[in-house]
């Protein structure tokens, strides 16, 4: 194991993108249970999350396909805010990069993901940001694992990547990745020491 790669939401950070899309959910009376699955679906459907669409048209497919109501400006304002980086999880990418690890961000975000760097400052801390509206490809596509083991120089079996989503997780090690998938803290760091210690 010579890489780490983290997701940003629900790793990284709180996820703000599912949890304010059920908060808007519960208070605006609408279905909680799917709020958070037509939000994925429409950022990937308007092209937002690939960077072939805008905000304004993520917003307004959601608004059409969930009965959301909110200007742009404040519900994107709301997802933002709801993007809270782990101080304990930053501080485990600190010491991979102290024992020699590359360490990297591989994240399924739009650029809102540049605007919580400005605001948090936490790009610095990796040797490489992967996101999918810079790249046009999302972790939805299964040939997006092998394309980034390539920019990086190692074989998949190099790196370990690290997501909440189980799909994620699943395509790769498809790929020949070692992968976790993120349930909460305490499992992650059982985890993540057993492969350190196992990598010597």
């Amino acid at each position: 194991m010579r890489v780490v790669l983290f997701d940003y939401g629900g790793v990284l950070a709180e996820e703000g993108f599912r949890n304010t899309l059920i908060a808007l959910a519960k208070e605006q009376g609408l279905d909680v249970d799917a709020m958070p699955g037509e939000g994925m679906r429409a950022v990937y459907d308007c092209g937002f999350v690939l960077g072939t669409g805008t905000a304004a048209e993520f917003w307004s497919l959601l608004r059409e396909r969930t009965g959301l109501a909110g200007a742009d400006e404040e519900l994107t304002q709301r997802v933002l805010d709801g993007f809270v980086l782990r101080p304990w999880m930053l501080e485990r990418v600190r010491e991979l990069n102290e024992r020699g690890y590359v360490t990297g961000i591989l994240s399924d975000q739009t650029h809102w993901l540049d605007e919580l760097d400005a605001r948090d400052h936490f790009y610095n801390l990796f040797d490489r940001v992967f996101i999918s509206f810079h790249r046009g490809k999302g972790k939805q596509d299964p040939s997006l694992f092998a394309e980034v083991a390539r920019e990086l120089g190692v074989p998949p079996g190099a790196i370990l990547f690290i997501d909440d989503d189980v799909g994620n997780v699943a395509r790769a090690r498809a790929a020949g990745m070692q992968a976790l998938q993120y349930v909460d803290r305490a499992d992650f760091e059982r985890k993540l020491k057993a492969l350190l210690s196992a990598a010597g």
